[in-house]
């Protein structure tokens, strides 16, 4: 705990608490004013500098001893607010990593055990289906490996404004054939071609054809594995002259505002239930992308109804 006087010669407290909250260490370091100078203008100016308190003279003993112990309480608090925070992650980490790693491989060590030993007795169309599952799980694990590497790189790059201009350089012409494609083969992969509902318009969009398709594929995605079948999936992208927009939007388990307000990568809402699936990469790895290229992703969501996402990317920034 730091207790600051404010009139002071050479450095004032305003200048110490510029100082200390530059520290990264010290950053959430409880800091405390106190000062003769207990007009509000000089309060607000304190506690916009960061400070938690503002004790002003005259004070007796009580008065600084029941602050020191209200603000090292509050901050103990944090702390375990902090901690149960890392606990929760690190649970979720334990519990959803291996399981997205080990169906798969699970499903690929059946069918490739099973096609060592019986396909010579098997017809040609069973050997066929086998290999595309095996093919399917394969694609599946080289998507969550990928997404992982992706993960880590993206975490790493500074969302800056020099940074965004060179992204924006790469213009796809036209997203509609791209999203198209990609939704529909989304939709094949679940089996589900008959839920998407696609309207689609020529749009251009300020990203590389790539990365629009990492944004489309796992918000797409998302929307398929978190619903049900029989339930529509509806992609929208209409044209607009001033930004890039486009609505996924899917009828399947839905969130509640404080799952949405949570959201994030590694986090599953019920990592210890059996039907607990992903990893929450996609959604974080389309998001950063988004933000990248000076775009937002907002979402609204219906626990057991609905869940609306919708990218915005401005054309001129």
């Amino acid at each position: 705990l730091v207790i600051c006087d404010i009139m002071m010669p050479v450095l004032d407290g305003y200048g110490v608490i510029e100082q200390v909250r530059q520290t990264p260490q010290h950053a959430t370091l409880p800091f405390v004013f106190l000062s003769a100078k207990g007009e509000k203008v000089d309060v607000r100016n304190g506690m916009t500098l960061g400070a938690d308190d503002y004790l002003t003279k005259p004070f007796t003993h009580d008065d600084l001893l029941d602050m020191i112990h209200a603000r090292l309480g509050a901050h103990q608090a944090q702390d375990r607010v902090t901690q149960q925070q890392l606990d929760a992650l690190r649970n979720s980490i334990n519990t959803a990593l291996p399981r997205e790693l080990s169906l798969p491989m699970k499903e690929m060590l059946q069918v490739s055990e099973t096609l060592a030993t019986t396909a010579p007795q098997l017809p040609p169309e069973e050997v066929a289906a086998m290999a595309k599952a095996l093919h399917q799980n394969a694609r599946q694990l080289a998507r969550l490996t990928q997404n992982l590497m992706l993960f880590v790189k993206l975490e790493h790059l500074p969302i800056q404004r020099a940074t965004a201009t060179a992204l924006r350089q790469q213009v796809t012409d036209n997203a509609a054939p791209i999203i198209e494609a990609i939704a529909q083969a989304i939709a094949t992969d679940y089996r589900r071609d008959h839920d998407l509902e696609l309207m689609v318009e020529a749009s251009q969009v300020p990203m590389s054809e790539a990365k629009l398709r990492k944004v489309c594929e796992e918000l797409i995605d998302n929307a398929f594995k978190f619903s049900a079948d029989g339930t529509p999936v509806k992609v929208f992208c209409p044209q607009r002259d001033d930004s890039f927009i486009l609505h996924v939007i899917d009828y399947g388990q839905g969130m509640t505002p404080e799952q949405l307000a949570h959201l994030g990568p590694y986090l599953q809402f019920s990592p210890e239930a059996d039907n607990a699936c992903g990893l929450g990469l996609g959604l974080s790895i389309a998001k950063r992308l988004v933000e990248l290229h000076q775009g937002e992703i907002m979402m609204e969501s219906m626990p057991g109804q609905q869940t609306i996402v919708r990218v915005s990317i401005p054309l001129d920034a």
